[in-house]
């Protein structure tokens, strides 16, 4: 299995002057999710997705021998469809802005992975509320609402036109808390 970490975002809800992802948190957050998908010992290859939005990111990972795919960077969707095509297998996509992230809660996602063609994590609407976390996108999911944490699988072998997206909830602060927002980021070190 690949990890592929979504980082060429522009971070605009966020709106300060520098990178999202090089917020530190003990570190530069996106060296969480490196290391936590390292420490998983469960995949085969890391790469980031990386655009002109975030060069100091792309940078960084490529100094620390991260392979970086660069992308348009003209949205989530377009960068992680174009990242998609140019990985081959089963690939475990996670945003770059998760950083309570570790390698045992990655080894659950992995364990989980239903084997189906594009597998999302879910946290319930509880679990946030519960954590002072608001989020934009909602599905209702086995009668509850939940949210996306920015944690798919998907078998890039089986992608077609048409998708059915499966889910699974895993309720779990390391996948709850993206860093979206200045309250997030609080939230983060205060925690």
């Amino acid at each position: 299995m690949i990890g592929l970490v979504m980082a060429g975002g522009k971070g605009t809800r966020m709106a300060i002057s520098d990178e999202k992802l090089l917020l530190v948190y003990e570190k530069p957050v996106v060296l969480h999710v490196i290391e936590a998908l390292q420490n998983s010992k469960c995949l085969s290859r890391i790469v980031a997705a990386t655009s002109d939005n975030s060069p100091k990111t792309g940078q960084l990972l490529t100094k620390l021998g991260i392979e970086t795919i660069s992308t348009s960077g003209s949205g989530y969707v377009d960068d992680l469809n174009f990242a998609l095509s140019k990985l081959d297998g089963l690939v475990l996509v996670v945003s770059g802005d998760l950083p309570l992230l570790d390698g045992q809660i990655i080894r659950e996602i992995v364990a989980a992975y239903d084997g189906t063609t594009w597998q999302s994590f879910l946290v319930t609407d509880d679990l946030l509320k519960s954590l002072g976390i608001k989020s934009e996108f909602s599905v209702i999911f086995d009668g509850k609402k939940c949210h996306f944490s920015g944690v798919s699988i998907v078998n890039t072998k089986n992608l077609s036109s048409e998708i059915r997206e499966t889910y699974a909830i895993l309720d779990d602060k390391r996948i709850a808390l993206n860093l979206n927002t200045k309250h997030e980021y609080e939230l983060l070190k205060n925690s």
